[in-house]
């Protein structure tokens, strides 16, 4: 690996920690901000100050960046959008669920919703997968209750922002921020949408609302014909950045997967070659062993190595599930 000292792509300097002589971090991130955007920046976390509020053990810059991106580094505008999250949090309570949480019914859930973290892709980013078709709300609900179910959802943005991202910035050298969704319709018709109709609405709003700027890569498979039809009407009409991460995919989506995903990563029920003991679904791997952009890295859980902050889903994500369940969603991306 070079030694030569990395150089900043902007006006801002580069974050601290980089170690890959190949990072080039995104607009509006650090590393690549124009002088209007680092203005910005200084003038959002001079406000919040002055104003009493900062937290300066969670608001560093990479999560202020986020909310400023979200609207589009309008200052006013992510404040407000920051402010009304500190206030959500307080009344949520996330100290207290990070404290003492525990969603002893995981095992149970998973037959009937399963929704898990595995693994990394080849960037580096964590994967998260849904199987929407396995959906039996029926039974979920005999066992859980959505009000868990949304203090589980809110525990697992938490923990990407204190273990699993810093642990897979630190295995790559460079700052990652975003996650790879894979999102499964095997079996989905309109009715699975609507029997999770209030869960979902009520998820899509703390992760576009409190966790803005999470996607990387977004996979829709065994997606119905009906929906990849419709979907090439309304793409026109989104940003197209956003647009870029998303893939729709019918049923042969294997060698789609397998191009951002290494093999031994990628669970076998869809294409991969991992079978964790127990089941992918509820295995947390990655947690266990950090995986250096596909190749191993040693590590006996994810480490806190750093304060690069993301977040779990994206707005694409909640703007594709808002758009099943026939709601409109605004999209930050």
């Amino acid at each position: 690996m070079s030694s030569t000292p990395l150089q900043s792509a902007s006006v801002s300097p580069m974050p601290a920690g980089v170690t890959d002589p190949n990072y080039k971090p995104g607009p509006g991130r650090l590393g690549n901000l124009t002088v209007i955007q680092l203005h910005s920046l200084e003038k959002f976390k001079k406000e919040v100050k002055d104003e009493g509020w900062f937290d300066e053990e969670r608001m560093d810059d990479e999560l202020m960046l986020r909310f400023l991106r979200a609207r589009k580094f309008d200052v006013a505008a992510a404040k407000k959008m920051l402010h009304e999250c500190e206030q959500w949090r307080k009344n949520f309570g996330i100290e207290e669920i990070m404290k003492n949480f525990d969603f002893k019914e995981k095992k149970d859930v998973d037959k009937y919703y399963p929704q898990y973290y595995h693994k990394m892709d080849k960037d580096g980013r964590p994967i998260y997968i849904e199987r929407l078709g396995y959906l039996n709300i029926k039974e979920l609900y005999k066992i859980t209750t959505q009000e868990r179910q949304l203090q589980r959802l809110v525990y697992e943005y938490e923990k990407n922002y204190s273990d699993r991202l810093p642990a897979c910035s630190k295995a790559c050298g460079h700052p990652v921020e975003t996650s790879c969704t894979i999102l499964d319709l095997w079996n989905v018709s309109l009715s699975n949408f609507y029997q999770v109709k209030d869960y979902v609405m009520s998820a899509s709003s703390v992760g576009q609302n409190r966790y803005p700027e999470s996607m990387g890569k977004f996979y829709i498979i065994n997606a119905p014909w009906a929906f990849s039809a419709v979907w090439r009407i309304i793409k026109p009409w989104l940003d197209e950045v956003t647009v870029s991460k998303i893939d729709i995919i019918g049923s042969d989506y294997k060698d789609k997967l397998l191009a951002q995903i290494p093999a031994e990563n990628l669970p076998k029920d869809f294409g991969g070659l991992c079978q964790c003991e127990g089941g992918c679904s509820l295995s947390d791997a990655g947690t266990v062993e950090a995986y250096r952009c596909g190749r191993a890295y040693p590590s006996s859980k994810w480490r806190r190595c750093t304060k690069w902050h993301c977040c779990v889903e994206s707005s694409g994500c909640l703007f594709i599930r808002s758009f099943l369940l026939g709601q409109k969603s605004s999209c930050t991306e």
